[in-house]
């Protein structure tokens, strides 16, 4: 029997989570020696994701939300994760095989035939799994598939302004957007920030979002007006950048972070809507895990992210948080803007 560290959902929030109130970190017994779940497999977990969108999972249970599945008070979260299989009684996976999927975010997890579903083993491949656990886990799906699915006709001439530029999904996409010839400006939180994104990552201007309003910004670096914005953040952000775009622009939302941890009667209201009538705009949100986006790009999503990655066309940086002990501020971390790259935390090396 050992003892598993796990990462618990104790009780529902509409505003800021709280340390030990909201989640906590229990350690509970986990017996490796038991057999996996029926179809299912047991693992060890080596690296869980952090990711925006889980706060979505803390929700009542009288939310019938489809965006993700809820987590459930008094159980552990459930987060992606690359794990080593320990025990499989299931035929895709054998022991010591490295998995990227959904588990119970612990030291050890029992993974249920039906999350097992979606798990895929690890291709082999020179990268190391930090980043493979960024480029083709969520920040990489989202990015990849709201860029080919809903950026329109992205070549030399288009303009696309992205916030959060940093972040995990932000970065991929400046990338996509830069391979495919457009101008790419960018927001981020940190004078470092804007350095990484201009001169790592190849955007063509950013700014620090924090000493330089948006409007500023845009007046300065897209005069000319934007053909998409990619809103990772909501807020005043999203209110300016709709007074920026061209007629017959394409605004994607793939998060509204700055409003997470806001109830719903204290969230910022937009005041620019309007313009989406009088530039005749279309407005786009997604999920990178509805059908019908998986249908069209899941086959050549991970073959494009993988071969782009090997070949220095996508760089990214990871935020890892060393032990399941720091997850919790981890978290909260990345949902106020305090991580630089995509948030996740090691647990182990031993394989």
């Amino acid at each position: 029997m050992q003892t598993n560290q796990t990462l618990i959902y104790k009780a529902y929030t509409s505003g800021t989570p709280v340390p030990g109130e909201t989640l906590l970190i229990e350690s509970r017994p986990f017996d490796t020696e038991a057999e996996p779940p029926s179809g299912g497999i047991t693992v060890k977990n080596l690296y869980i994701s952090l990711d925006p969108y889980q706060r979505n999972q803390i929700r009542l249970p009288t939310n019938p939300g489809t965006y993700s599945r809820p987590w459930v008070e008094g159980c552990p979260a459930e987060v992606v994760a690359i794990s080593s299989v320990i025990k499989s009684d299931n035929s895709r996976f054998k022991p010591n095989d490295l998995v990227l999927g959904f588990v119970a975010a612990g030291e050890y997890a029992a993974v249920s035939e039906e999350l097992v579903a979606g798990s895929q083993v690890l291709p082999l491949i020179d990268i190391p799994l930090p980043v493979l656990l960024n480029i083709i886990g969520v920040p990489g799906m989202s990015a990849y598939v709201s860029f080919m699915e809903y950026v329109p006709q992205p070549r030399a001439g288009k303009t696309m302004y992205i916030s959060a530029a940093s972040g995990a999904v932000g970065q991929i996409i400046g990338q996509l957007g830069k391979m495919h010839g457009m101008r790419v400006i960018g927001s981020t939180g940190s004078a470092e920030k804007v350095d990484f994104v201009v001169n790592e990552l190849g955007y063509d201007a950013a700014w620090n979002y924090k000493t330089e309003t948006t409007a500023d910004a845009l007046a300065r670096l897209a005069p000319e007006g934007l053909d998409v914005y990619y809103d990772n953040v909501g807020g005043e952000q999203f209110e300016t950048a709709i007074t920026r775009m061209k007629d017959f622009g394409t605004i994607i939302v793939s998060g509204m972070i700055s409003q997470f941890n806001t109830p719903d009667e204290e969230r910022y209201g937009v005041k620019s809507l309007m313009h989406i009538v009088y530039k005749r705009l279309s407005l786009q949100g997604f999920v990178c895990s509805d059908e019908h986006l998986l249908a069209k790009h899941f086959a050549s999503f991970e073959k494009d992210m993988l071969r782009w990655t090997a070949g220095g066309k996508i760089k990214t940086k990871e935020n890892v948080v060393i032990g399941l002990s720091n997850a919790i501020d981890a978290w909260l971390g990345m949902l106020s803007g305090d991580n630089f790259g995509k948030t996740m935390v090691k647990l182990s090396d031993n394989v």
